[in-house]
């Protein structure tokens, strides 16, 4: 994900901007750096030198051995007057650990971004703590709007986020293929049907986006009396579709809270 996003500010920006990676498998680092111009470093320390903003690209269960390797430099650099802004993606951190785990109230901020970042159409959340100003928020912004939708939210949402936005194109993904199966034991072939399934999730997502109409209202409108969707519609609630998939966003709630 972290070499997805930095792709994505690379393609983005007008202007040339300069891109560190640091990596505990070196030749990952250099293969990812060559796909966005970026240069290799030999540690996190010295990406905390170097680094303006700094991106924790890492799993929740190293966050506090990264931070371990890089409080010192970051410290040395609040001291002078240059502080870098820490970004972190970790399910489940909050800043307020983020800070205590380095020792003292560095500017962080926290991202939730998901999979479709990958391709520049994914959804980004965004909160920040209160030593990052608003000038610097648009900056970042800016900085991650390559990579898709940018929102700034309150803290408190981001576990939820991750819940929906984080996880949720897993469940998608299962919806389409289960679509692609139906259509399959329907006898359509399994390349069209993963066609036309995709295209249909694509097409119903961006009539929701861009009618502004409620999700319920434009069901309705497909579903004729007596007809082929209403009775496809009945079989999802007997199988208690809604009820499945807002459990799943709860369950992923709670991991990212637990992850905490």
């Amino acid at each position: 994900m972290g070499c997805a996003l930095m792709k994505a500010v690379s393609e983005a920006q007008k202007t040339q901007i300069e891109i560190f990676i640091t990596d505990a498998d070196n030749e990952k680092a250099k293969q990812a750096a060559s796909s966005f111009n970026a240069d290799v470093l030999a540690s996190n320390a010295q990406a905390a030198e170097k680094g303006d903003v700094i991106f924790l690209a890492v799993k929740p269960q190293v966050m506090r051995q990264v931070l371990a390797e890089i409080s010192p430099v970051l410290k040395n650099r609040m001291q002078s007057g240059d502080p870098p802004v820490i970004i972190s993606m970790a399910a489940g951190w909050p800043i307020k650990k983020i800070q205590e785990e380095a020792g003292f109230n560095i500017p962080a901020a926290r991202i939730m971004p998901n999979m479709p970042a990958l391709i520049g159409k994914g959804m980004i959340a965004l909160s920040a703590s209160k030593e990052i100003p608003a000038g610097k928020i648009s900056e970042l912004i800016e900085l991650l709007k390559g990579a898709g939708l940018v929102d700034y939210i309150e803290e408190k949402y981001m576990d939820a986020v991750t819940g929906l936005s984080g996880s949720g194109p897993a469940f998608v993904f299962l919806f389409i293929e289960a679509l692609c199966d139906g259509a399959v034991r329907a006898g359509l072939p399994r390349d069209k049907a993963l066609a036309y399934a995709c295209q249909t999730v694509l097409g119903a997502a961006a009539m929701v986006q861009e009618t502004g109409k409620h999700p319920g209202v434009l069901k309705d409108m497909v579903a004729s009396p007596g007809g082929t969707t209403i009775a496809g519609i009945a079989a999802c609630e007997e199988g208690s579709l809604r009820g499945t998939v807002i459990k799943a966003v709860e369950a992923a709630w709670k991991r990212s809270i637990e992850l905490g």
